[in-house]
């Protein structure tokens, strides 16, 4: 089967990314063709297939919004319009298409960077797409489901009016950019996006309530959970359990770093945190530590290969969200190195984190009982050892890759025929 790909970044960032490399390495292990479409970058895998990315919205090194200057005229147009509609990517993703002929299109992560206009172009040269989608930005603002001035969750806008997220300045605190970005799912609506996707891939349950409370046809949504690919991991390391625990992730507000670094301070145990803040929370986490006694260590980005060496390592990991966070990667790279993870019970983690048995769950925000938890497995190394071989048989039954290609493949074969039918 011949499968474009899209998605907005080809190079690794985050958890997105290394999903994008991990089933673009599957597909083609298993006889596909796979066909990158996505922006031009510095940052970028080469590809032959680079001809057709649209051009880059700043100078093609940024990564996130913040990092555009927003004092060039050209660079803030080019980043409003394909929040709406590109012709650019339609008439790039047309070519692309002429060109190679494809089976079928694998939409990831489009907004904000491609625009809706990829959907149309997919109809007008009447390719079947499958859209895979691992976060709430087809139905909230800020894909979060998360207010920041009450620092709380937040389903108004599901429910209701998304003037809501006008009201509480949902998108980088500002009446403006909340307004466009409203303004720009009212478009998508308009544009009956559903109608124009075949399938919808998405990897959490709890995600598919969200989408068919929002109006998605139940139909059209199909539970595939992700997976870790083991041909990234390293083979040079030996799993071992020393005295620290890790967090993994983005380094902001609503994935519950503060109740984390609350829970951690005045103790004996040390943390240690991989990640970045692109909004410059990090600093505000920093500052709150200056004056108090703690074992924290801010470690900054790192690859995969550099963050392996302390996923083999630690005794266990941690994920205090605040948000509905989705399916989040780190939890089966922390289950790929027997690690048990310590989550709090909102969103999928109950999903992925059984309570006693992959790891350990904790009412969101309650500092209290996570630092109990913390405390249970520090003092129980053989507890942290069991959970952490629960949670590896777990990840080689339930989020195999064997499993994951498999549905896969068969959703896009049954799109496929009803295509050719």
């Amino acid at each position: 089967m011949k499968i474009i790909i899209v998605n907005y970044r080809y190079f690794i960032s985050g958890g997105p990314e290394r999903y994008l490399f991990n089933i673009k390495d599957l597909l083609e292990r298993n006889g596909h063709t796979v066909i990158p479409f996505s922006i031009k970058s510095q940052h970028n895998q080469p590809t032959e297939y680079e001809k057709f990315f649209l051009s880059p919205i700043g100078k093609g090194k940024e990564v996130y919004f913040n990092e555009y200057n927003k004092r060039d005229i050209r660079t803030v147009g080019k980043a409003f319009s394909r929040m709406f509609y590109s012709f650019e990517a339609k008439k790039k993703l047309d070519a692309l298409i002429k060109e190679t002929k494809p089976d079928l299109i694998y939409v990831l992560h489009y907004q904000n960077k491609l625009s809706v206009s990829i959907f149309d172009a997919a109809v007008r040269n009447k390719v079947p797409v499958i859209h895979r989608i691992s976060d709430f930005g087809q139905i909230c603002a800020n894909g979060l489901f998360y207010r920041f001035n009450k620092k709380d969750i937040c389903e108004r806008c599901l429910h209701g009016s998304k003037v809501n997220a006008i009201v509480n300045k949902c998108v980088f605190n500002s009446y403006i950019y909340s307004a466009v970005k409203v303004a720009s799912l009212q478009l998508q609506k308009t544009l009956r996006l559903t109608k124009k996707v075949n399938a919808f891939v998405v990897p959490s349950k709890f995600t598919i309530t969200k989408l068919h409370a929002y109006g998605f046809p139940a139909g059209k949504t199909f539970h595939i959970p992700t997976f870790f690919n083991f041909r990234s991991a390293r083979n040079d390391l030996s799993i071992s359990y020393e005295p620290f625990a890790l967090y993994i992730g983005r380094v902001e507000e609503e994935k519950g770093i503060m109740t984390l670094i609350k829970a951690f301070e005045s103790s004996p145990y040390n943390l240690k945190i991989i990640g970045a803040s692109s909004s410059g929370f990090d600093k505000v986490l920093k500052d709150y530590l200056a004056d108090k006694d703690h074992n924290i260590e801010f470690l900054g980005l790192m690859s995969f290969e550099e963050i392996q060496s302390y996923l083999s390592r630690c005794s266990f990991t941690v994920m205090p969200a605040e948000w509905y966070d989705n399916f989040p990667n780190s939890i089966l790279e922390s289950f790929a190195f027997k690690k048990c993870v310590i989550a709090s019970d909102t969103g999928s983690l109950k999903e992925i984190v059984s309570n006693n048995e992959t790891g350990l769950l904790f009412p969101i925000r309650d500092v209290t009982l996570l630092k109990t938890r913390i405390n249970e497995l520090f003092s129980d190394q053989a507890k942290c050892i069991d959970l952490g071989e629960k949670a590896y048989r777990r990840l080689n039954t339930e989020f195999s890759e064997d499993s994951h290609y498999s549905k896969l493949l068969t959703l896009f074969e049954s799109v496929v025929s009803k295509k050719n039918k």
